[in-house]
């Protein structure tokens, strides 16, 4: 098999340049102040991309907490109750009306008729504790918004770092194509005169093509993840731009007391809770609707009955007024008693029951954080450094002639999936990270939680 020493120089001189080393060639003289180009290629889908200004977190941070809709839709729940409170606690409108009896008069030529005002008036303090359900509502909503807005930046947050995972494969896969399509020309090159075997340039036209492929698809992954973050923000015709964040430094936590933070202070513990809160009001105002309210009523009518002492001469203005009270004997309100006591066992529960679910989901996400975090000081320390070694020995063997090129074509291969997946584990880090710091709260774009949805104090 003939040597391919100016392909490889190709291939290799971009990846030894990161590491400070130059391999030796003698006798060829070949200019790379420039990076090599792609020959037939994938399509430039990012073409301009990056001389546009890049963006940072902070930035689409900043757009979600002015365009998210569902921000703005929590802070109407808020306003809601709000309302409901003030309507809770108004008074009963008083009632005006017009009464009369015997209006004819039959043969005594009378009748009875004039005005009347009836008043409701409430005992217990119902009112009150019907406006409490609905302020400790207020509270709840409140704290639904607070987890509302984690929810949202837990998701651009950890969009942002997916999307910049892509456009870092971006890059290694771009450099990869270009390597591998350069080397595809050199090798048709040197096989028109006579320097390279037909084996050796299927292979390097092989090698070039899957680059190509893998190429086109990260840059269509990347579009894809900036273009969810940009809905996420609000902004999904937000134009393209290259991200700007230390990728390479991801978070250094301590996952078990996150763990057990979330477990005490989520925002959904914080809601279960005051769920409990809420019970209670309802159960307390339960049992004092059993207190009638007082019913009063006055009025003044005209009389026209004929006086008997008195002939030719009408009774004449007169006033009545009236007060009842409902009994209590069968309707006690012990239904809707009973009811709210089950209301509030079940939001005594769901304290426990969120508690335990969020331990599960969290531990997951510890588990993964740290498994990530290894396998990515791994791939720093050991595999990409021994790959790196393994394709220069492959390299040096095949231009001493005790290698077949293959072989160096699978270690360069090799090399830049190493790369791709240690990428890959950074991601996972910021990933798993980034959700345990927002108490594993997720659904940026999900409707906020209603808990008074279709209810009534």
């Amino acid at each position: 098999m003939k040597r391919l020493a100016p392909v490889l120089w190709l291939v290799t001189a971009p990846l030894f340049a990161q590491s400070g080393q130059q391999p030796s060639m003698a006798g060829t003289a070949m200019d790379h102040s420039s990076p090599p180009q792609l020959s037939v290629g994938a399509p430039q889908l990012l073409q301009g991309v990056a001389a546009r200004a890049p963006l940072k977190l902070e930035a689409f941070l900043a757009m979600a907490d002015r365009n998210n809709p569902t921000l703005q839709q929590a802070a109407a729940i808020i306003r809601r109750s709000e309302a409901e409170a003030t309507q809770a606690a108004l008074y009963p409108n008083p009632t005006v009306g017009y009464e009369g009896d015997q209006i004819r008069g039959g043969s005594y030529g009378g009748g009875e008729q004039g005005g009347f005002v009836a008043q409701t008036i409430v005992l217990g303090g119902k009112l009150g504790l019907r406006r409490n359900i609905y302020e400790q509502q207020k509270q709840s909503a409140t704290i639904a918004a607070e987890a509302q807005l984690l929810r949202v930046h837990n998701d651009v947050t950890q969009m942002f770092y997916s999307a910049l995972s892509a456009q870092r494969t971006v890059e290694v896969r771009g450099r990869l194509a270009a390597l591998a399509g350069e080397a595809a020309q050199t090798a048709h090159r040197l096989a028109n005169v006579g320097q390279a075997d037909a084996p050796d340039v299927l292979q390097a036209e092989v090698e070039a093509e899957q680059a190509e492929i893998d190429y086109t698809v990260a840059q269509r992954m990347f579009i894809q993840k900036f273009k969810s973050l940009a809905a996420l923000t609000g902004n999904p015709t937000a134009e393209i731009a290259p991200l700007d964040a230390a990728f390479d430094v991801p978070p250094e936590i301590d996952p078990s007391h996150l763990v057990d933070t979330i477990v005490q202070q989520s925002p959904s513990v914080k809601q279960a809770q005051q769920q409990v809160v809420i019970a209670q009001a309802r159960l307390k105002d339960a049992k004092r609707e059993v207190v009638p309210d007082l019913q009063l009523r006055a009025g003044e009518q005209s009389n026209l009955e004929q006086l008997a002492e008195a002939p030719g001469k009408k009774t004449g203005a007169q006033s009545f007024a009236s007060a009842g009270i409902e009994l209590p004997l069968w309707n006690r309100n012990q239904g809707n008693t009973r009811a709210a006591e089950a209301e509030l066992e079940q939001a005594r529960q769901e304290v426990t029951r969120t508690q335990l679910s969020l331990r599960q989901q969290a531990e997951v996400l510890a588990q993964n954080y740290l498994s990530a975090k290894g396998e990515a000081e791994r791939y720093r320390t050991a595999l990409l450094p021994r790959a790196r070694r393994a394709y220069e020995l492959y390299l040096e063997k095949y231009q001493s002639m005790a290698q077949a090129y293959p072989q160096v074509i699978v270690s360069q291969r090799t090399l830049f999936e190493l790369e791709v997946h240690y990428i890959d584990s950074l991601d996972r880090i910021w990933q798993n990270a980034i959700a345990l710091q927002n108490f594993t709260l997720q659904g940026g774009l999900q409707e906020p939680a209603d808990v008074m949805k279709g209810r009534q104090p």
